[in-house]
Formats: structure tokens, C-alpha cells, sequence
């Protein structure tokens, strides 16, 4: 049902994108207005990785990783049964993660250091699996896709009062309610099509970690935290805080029309419910410290799970 529904709401984002086309310039404007989106969708999902992770400066961690880091993703990934991603760290405070990449070949996945030092293994684990989800089931390439598209309407919504065809067409009115209309339009899709990816990647990323308590644990202390501490970095780049597993920006947090990930409190109550119906206990309590609380160098085996 996942799958349909972001099939039907990217069907609906594309017949927006040449609907406007065909308003600003008839038959012709709509085919150039698809050229067009095609052309600039080729671009982003082929760069859009590089592109997001030196937004944020973020940095590779190498075969020299000394945190345990790498190899959790590794085990994790070996779950999940994709390559193993490039894993990079972003020196933040705030507590968050985030994967990019046009396929699972050429992946990657970013964690704060905030989320490193208020985490236990279990609950990293969960995150981590949570972002690997978003990898298996290609939904970067998808937000990238539709992010893109809702640029591209934005921006023709925005060219509509420079053309005569769609005054000729709708008169100044209607072309200013297109202008405002179809971007916000645009914007309503691309917020619904991120948060059915959220509620799917959290069910195969309890999966992937082997307790979906984990993950339900972890967005519990990452809501908090990111509530608690600035992102500047996203604050200057609202368009990328869909791909956080939780919103950086300090907005309202109510699942609804405008938010770009659904409600904590639902995603929690859904995770627990799946947890329920396996028998599975809440984690144990771990430590807050200064440093990852899940062992450096993955030397805490007691705390190991499937993942290695």
C-alpha cells in the first residue's frame, strides 16, 4: 500500500508539473515543461548526494575508524542486504541522521555527533537500520525526484506572469491564483509522499535491527534533542530537512497537511504495536556519557545484537 501511494501521489506531481506547462505555453509548453523536468531530475539524482553531504560538511570516516561506527553499519547492512553505504559523521550537536544516494550502490549515510553521544548501541542501531531502509527501498532517489519536481513547479508557477498564453487563458486573476496555488500544491504532495517513506522505512528498519523498541526509543531521544538544540545548517536549507529522520527545523510537530514527517508520538505508538505483536520487551536502559555509549570499536559486546 506504501508503494501505491507514493506511486499515485508521484503520478498526481507529474500531471501538476505539465498541467502548468500546458497553461503557460499550450501542447508545446507542456512538452518542454517535461524536457525540462527531465533534464534537471537527471542532474539531482545523479548529484545530489555530493551535493547535500558538503552542505553539511560532512566527513568520510575512513578504514581507521577507531568508534565502532562503520562497523555497526556494516553488520546492519549485511541485514538488510544491500552494499554497505559510505558512512559519514557531521560535527552537530543536535541529534540526527539522514541517507542520500541515487540507488543502493552509491549510498551513503550521515550521522551527527550528537547523535552518537546521547544514544545506546540499540538505539543507534535502530536509527542506522532506519536510514538503511530508506536506501533498500530507493526512497532517496524518490524524495530527490519529487523535491525536484517541486522546484521546477515552483519556479514556473513563478514565470507564469512573464507569459502570454496563460493570461490569454485563465486572465490575471486565475494566473495569480496559479501562482500561488500550484506551488503550494506541489508542496502538499512532496510532504505526503516523505511521510508515507518515514512510517515504511521505520517497519523495515525494526526489521532490519531485530527490535522495533530500538527505533521508537531512539526517535523518542532524538525528538527531544532536536527540539533542545539548533541546526543551523538546515535552518538555512529548509528543502533538505525531509531527509532527517526527524525535522531539524524547530516547527509545529503535528502530523498533518504541512509537515514534512509524521507525528513521533504516531511513528512511536506504531512501532510499539509491531513490537507487541512479536512479543518483544522494551531495551535496557543505557548510560548517557559524553562519549558513544555503545562501545568504541564495537568492543561492548553485550550489548551486540543480529547486526554484529
Amino acid at each position: 500500500m506504501g508503494y501505491f501511494k507514493t506511486a499515485l501521489l508521484m503520478a498526481a506531481m507529474t500531471a501538476l508539473f505539465m498541467g502548468l506547462g500546458y497553461l503557460l505555453g499550450g501542447s508545446g509548453g507542456m512538452l518542454i515543461a517535461l524536457i525540462f523536468a527531465g533534464g534537471m531530475n537527471v542532474f539531482t539524482w545523479w548529484n545530489s548526494d555530493r551535493m547535500v553531504l558538503r552542505m553539511y560538511n560532512a566527513r568520510l570516516v575512513g578504514s581507521a575508524d577507531r568508534s565502532g561506527l562503520a562497523q555497526l553499519v556494516a553488520g546492519l547492512a549485511r541485514n538488510a542486504g544491500i552494499p554497505m553505504p559510505a558512512v559519514y559523521i557531521i560535527e552537530q550537536s543536535q541529534p540526527n541522521a539522514f541517507a542520500t544516494g541515487r540507488n543502493p550502490q552509491n549510498a551513503a549515510v550521515a550521522v551527527t555527533t550528537g547523535l552518537m553521544q546521547s544514544l545506546s548501541r540499540e538505539e543507534l542501531a535502530g536509527v542506522i537500520a532506519h536510514e538503511l531502509a530508506h536506501i533498500r527501498n530507493h526512497d532517496t532517489a524518490i524524495m530527490t525526484v519529487t523535491a525536484t519536481f517541486a522546484g521546477a513547479i515552483s519556479m514556473l508557477a513563478n514565470f507564469a506572469l512573464f507569459f502570454g498564453g496563460s493570461r490569454e487563458r485563465m486572465g490575471i486573476v486565475g494566473t495569480l491564483a496559479m501562482m500561488i496555488l500550484a506551488p503550494l500544491a506541489a508542496a502538499l504532495v512532496q510532504m505526503a509522499i516523505s511521510r508515507t517513506r518515514e512510517y515504511a522505512a521505520d517497519r523495515a528498519g525494526a526489521q532490519i535491527c531485530g527490535n522495533p523498541l530500538w527505533l521508537a526509543s531512539a526517535l523518542e531521544r532524538i525528538e527531544a534533542g532536536a527540539a533542545r538544540i539548533d541546526n543551523m545548517a538546515a535552518e538555512r536549507n529548509p528543502a533538505t530537512a525531509h531527509m532527517f529522520i526527524i525535522n531539524p527545523l524547530h516547527g509545529a510537530g503535528a502530523d498533518n497537511l504541512f509537515a514534512t514527517h509524521p507525528a513521533t508520538a504516531n511513528r512511536i505508538a506504531a512501532l510499539r504495536k509491531m513490537a507487541a505483536a512479536a512479543g518483544q520487551s522494551a531495551p535496557r536502559s543505557a548510560p548517557r556519557s559524553s562519549t558513544a555509549p555503545w562501545g568504541a570499536g564495537g568492543s561492548d559486546k553485550s550489548s551486540r545484537g543480529p547486526w554484529g
